[in-house]
């Protein structure tokens, strides 16, 4: 089964499966992109929450360095100062790059930028006056509350923008929240078409299933009536090749017997006729006893003529005799006609008559295809008892034939195999080229009577 046939036969399941895994890949996806572009906001207005505590931070590092300087005197207290002012400096580059597209908080840096500038400008005023020894004026600055109100000012825009942080810090958040909802409610709901995927793909493997079942039961039902059919055809086959050798057996019978009685009384009758004729022709010319002997001698040749007919017909002997001198005799006249060396191992047994007969006629067809086929040297011919089966065998030395191969001794073959089991026996025939021929037939031992004279 090709891969198209099996898409082309579960094409909505296999439908569904695309649809879900591209839906998984497009969840999957837009939500990692999602996440990770709040992730990294989220990095963001966390360095921008710590850029603005930073801002706060270094001006109250330069008021406080500005006070230890103007109180001590002494360069390593403005350091603090200095340090402070480039950290302010930082702080506000960097929040002008985060804000750059945020008007309220642009907005609110703007107004902290101011506060910062205002505060860091009074710093450097007093930081100056003290520098040039007015130290008095630079106090007086210190004294009034203009740097309470400006760093009040400063408190405020920072917590504005950390409160404007922290809330899109917790819109961040709740988005990463509604994300990883959607993602989760998105597998849940591919998950369930999965699984109608696969509900879908077992019901159509389960109906195609049980469509073979029935087909196979189909099938084997058809087979069964087949084989009952051919069975039964069989039987009729060997009931009519069992009838038409007997009918053949009873035609030779009657025409041995009709041969016997009519043809060999006149015959006979002929005989006496000229031995008559003869006693009465004492006296005739040489040439007249001459014709009447050689009338004579033919009718001895007739005779004898009739009398191989008869036993060809029907074998005397095998009622006279008995199966294995008729088997004795068969053998020794092939033998001196073919010239082929024939050895008999024969045993007396016990068969009905109709399965005697049926013995002579395989043993007399197998001589038959050893004379036209088999250019054989040597014959063996046996008859034995095995348990309650008589076994008779035929084998030659021939050139043998192969089994598979249509031979010109295949109906011959057929009718031994018929004859055999009609009488309820077995046919055995072993053979390969260059390698000879062997017949074997088992028949039971009592045999069950044919009806009718064979």
């Amino acid at each position: 089964m090709g891969i198209y046939t099996i898409l082309k036969r579960n094409w909505i399941a296999f439908a569904l499966a695309c649809v879900m895994v591209l839906a998984l890949l497009f969840i999957s996806e837009s939500s990692y992109d999602r996440s990770v572009t709040t992730l990294n906001r989220l990095g963001e207005r966390l360095a921008a929450r710590t850029s603005i505590q930073e801002l706060t931070r270094s001006v109250v590092d330069a008021e406080t360095g500005q006070r230890g300087y103007m109180t001590t005197g002494r360069q390593e207290y403005r350091d603090p100062y200095d340090m402070a002012l480039k950290n302010i400096s930082q702080s506000l580059t960097f929040l002008n790059q985060h804000y750059a597209g945020d008007p309220v908080a642009s907005e609110l840096l703007e107004k902290l930028r101011a506060a910062i500038t205002v505060r860091l400008s009074e710093l450097a005023l007093t930081l100056k006056l003290y520098d040039e020894g007015r130290g008095n004026a630079a106090r007086e600055i210190l004294l009034t509350d203009i740097g309470k109100e400006q760093m009040e000012s400063i408190r405020k825009m920072s917590i504005a923008l950390l409160d404007y942080e922290t809330a899109n810090v917790t819109n961040g958040r709740a988005d990463i929240y509604h994300t990883l909802w959607l993602t989760r409610v998105g597998v849940a709901f591919l998950s369930v078409v999965g699984l109608l995927a696969l509900y879908l793909y077992l019901r159509q493997t389960f109906a195609l299933w049980q469509h073979q079942q029935e087909l196979q039961r189909v099938v084997q039902v058809e087979r069964d009536r087949l084989e009952a059919k051919v069975i039964k055809r069989t039987e009729q086959l060997t009931e009519l090749a069992h009838h038409l050798q007997t009918a053949r057996e009873d035609e030779r019978h009657r025409l041995a017997r009709n041969l016997h009685d009519d043809l060999g009384a006149l015959l006979t009758s002929a005989k006496l006729d000229a031995a008559r004729m003869r006693s009465r022709l004492v006296g005739s010319p040489p040439q007249t006893l001459d014709l009447l002997a050689h009338m004579v001698e033919n009718l001895n040749n007739a005779i004898a003529l009739g009398r191989r007919i008869i036993e060809d017909l029907r074998p005397s002997t095998l009622a006279n005799l008995g199966l294995e001198s008729t088997l004795e005799i068969l053998a020794r006249e092939f033998s001196e006609q073919s010239g082929v060396a024939v050895h008999c191992a024969l045993e007396a047994v016990s068969l009905a008559p109709n399965t005697e007969l049926v013995v002579y006629r395989l043993v007399q067809e197998a001589i038959t295809n050893i004379t036209k086929y088999a250019r054989a040297s040597n014959v063996w011919i046996s008859l034995k008892q095995s348990g309650d089966q008589v076994v008779v065998q035929v084998r030659d030395d021939g050139v043998g034939f192969n089994l598979e191969e249509d031979t010109g001794s295949a109906f011959g073959l057929l009718g031994m195999r018929y004859r055999v089991e009609a009488e309820r026996g077995a046919l055995r025939v072993v053979s390969a080229p260059g390698k000879g021929t062997q017949i074997e037939a088992s028949l039971p031992q009592k045999a069950r009577s044919n009806q009718g004279t064979q």
